[in-house]
């Protein structure tokens, strides 16, 4: 498989009806690449199927006419090793396009029926893709809430997930910004973020469309306190944006070690008192 880079991995464009953007994308080929990189560009629809965010590059719908619009100026190419081939594409966008969010997909494949090693065909097939989220002027509505924003408060098993639900109702996608910050109550220390780590995540959610996006917190030890943060900063909303939670990591073997020593503890206090009750009636 000869692996490659594509860039922007995502783009937001602002598209105006009756125009044609002109806009392109960086196809580089590894500096230990051992052969050039025959490519292919093919447009489609980009879509998400449920909360999660599981992505459909199928279904066409009015949210993806841009797939028409897009023109590819040189769908395939060579990229030599240590190479950056950039890309132009146009977008025609038609005088009556309806106004909101238009989303497609650039994809691009490494053409092995153009590579050949030592006169055998290369079979693997590389691909990656550069995502275009476009506004096209004109009647935009925004609109949409925090329906939650979640912190598990007591984990006994693997490392924690956090998550927020967020709505869109309105007919362009927007952006969530999530803040997490985590410190260890017994030591004050600030677990996350630390050092060259960043606690700010962006979030698209699509127009017309519930997003569930979740995070696993997989800086914490696997026994402690800790005080775990999370602000949600979208749409202006106040309601459910905050969320400060003591967290209590417990794993199950520590339980158990817990309950068989509170037991042995506990039968050696009986077993005491019941010494010392046949002791009495002795005497």
């Amino acid at each position: 498989m000869q692996a490659f880079s594509v860039m922007p991995m995502s783009e937001e464009i602002d598209l105006q009806p009756g125009e044609i953007y002109q806009g392109s994308i960086r196809i580089s080929n590894p500096a230990n690449a051992t052969e050039d990189l025959h490519y292919s560009i093919s447009v489609s629809p980009y879509s998400i199927i449920d909360d999660e965010y599981t992505v459909d590059f199928v279904t066409t719908s009015n949210r993806s006419q841009i797939v028409d619009w897009i023109e590819i100026l040189e769908p395939s190419g060579i990229v030599a090793p240590n190479g950056v081939k950039e890309v132009s594409y146009t977008v025609n966008v038609p005088v009556d396009a309806p106004s909101g969010g238009q989303y497609a997909m650039l994809e691009v494949r490494s053409d092995n029926n153009n590579s050949e090693s030592s006169g055998i065909a290369i079979n693997n097939v590389f691909e990656l893709a550069s995502i275009i989220y476009a506004r096209v002027a004109g009647e935009t509505r925004h609109e949409g809430t925090i329906i939650s924003n979640s912190i598990p408060g007591f984990v006994t098993n693997g490392q924690p997930n956090v998550s927020a639900t967020l709505t869109n109702n309105g007919n362009v996608h927007e952006s969530a910004q999530i803040t997490i910050k985590i410190v260890n109550l017994l030591t004050q220390d600030v677990i996350f973020p630390n050092g060259d780590e960043n606690g700010v995540f962006n979030e698209v959610v699509m127009p017309e469309s519930t997003r569930f996006a979740t995070r696993q917190l997989t800086s914490l030890p696997a026994l402690g306190v800790f005080e775990v943060t999370q602000d949600v900063s979208y749409l202006g909303n106040v309601e459910n944006a905050h969320n400060a939670k003591v967290m209590i990591m417990c794993p199950l073997w520590f339980l158990a070690l817990v309950i068989l020593t509170l037991g042995t503890i506990i039968g050696g206090i009986i077993g005491t008192i019941h010494r010392h009750r046949k002791k009495r009636m002795v005497f």
